[in-house]
């Protein structure tokens, strides 16, 4: 197995599961790296690690390689498992919201927010300002800014031209400044504040593609 390619390997494992070990080992750090730039919590992590390898089991039967390579199909698949772990936490927060002023618990009783991870805070805030955008925006943003992917890059996973990826993201980075300032001034006006409480650093050895070098602007890619 170790001498497959991504695609060979995706390719046997729609034969079967006896390649996806290796698909995994070589795939996880960059999958957890996309998950901690997306969750705040260690357990959404692990959910998301978690559904986007059971989806690359359940779909690898669906991987063309005439489209695309296997490391861009992957990022498509934990793109779409991350928009629905962020709908289905978006339709909790309601609930919650409707529940609001019922105090079910004392105040000492509930749980601390837990420190967050310090080396991506900034690029989680900026992939929630990213889920203000318009879709066809957000997901170009969100494969340069968030995974420091290039433009070229980016635009093979969206199946556009780099010129017009290049276009769309001139565009888009404006709208995406736009959502960060409004949402930096409803934080400073609206953000209640967080008491003291217990701290836990989590730490795990996620490998180079977890570090938050990219900027907006990603990695320079050729058209």
């Amino acid at each position: 197995m170790n001498g497959l390619s991504d695609e060979e390997l995706l390719a046997a494992v729609a034969a079967g599961p006896g390649a996806f070990p290796e698909f995994y080992r070589r795939h996880v750090a960059r999958v957890t790296g996309m998950g901690v730039r997306r969750f705040d919590s260690p357990e959404d992590v692990a959910d998301f690690v978690a559904n986007v390898f059971l989806e690359v089991l359940g779909s690898a039967d669906r991987f063309d390689p005439k489209r695309g390579n296997a490391v861009d199909w992957l990022y498509g698949v934990a793109g779409n498992i991350a928009a629905g772990m962020h709908r289905r936490q978006a339709r909790t927060a309601k609930a919650e919201r409707e529940l609001a002023g019922r105090a079910f618990l004392d105040a000492d009783d509930y749980a601390r927010v837990e420190e967050r991870i310090d080396a991506t805070n900034r690029l989680r805030r900026t992939y929630r300002a990213l889920q203000q955008l318009r879709e066809q925006d957000r997901r170009l943003l969100e494969l340069i800014a968030v995974d420091g992917l290039s433009t070229g890059e980016a635009a093979r996973v969206l199946s556009i031209s780099p010129v017009a990826a290049r276009v769309r993201l001139s565009r888009a980075r404006g709208r995406l400044q736009m959502a960060l300032a409004a949402g930096g001034q409803e934080e400073a006006t609206s953000a209640p504040p967080v008491g003291p409480g217990p701290r836990r650093r989590v730490s795990s050895h996620l490998g180079p593609d977890t570090a938050p070098e990219a900027g907006l602007g990603g990695r320079k890619g050729s058209a």
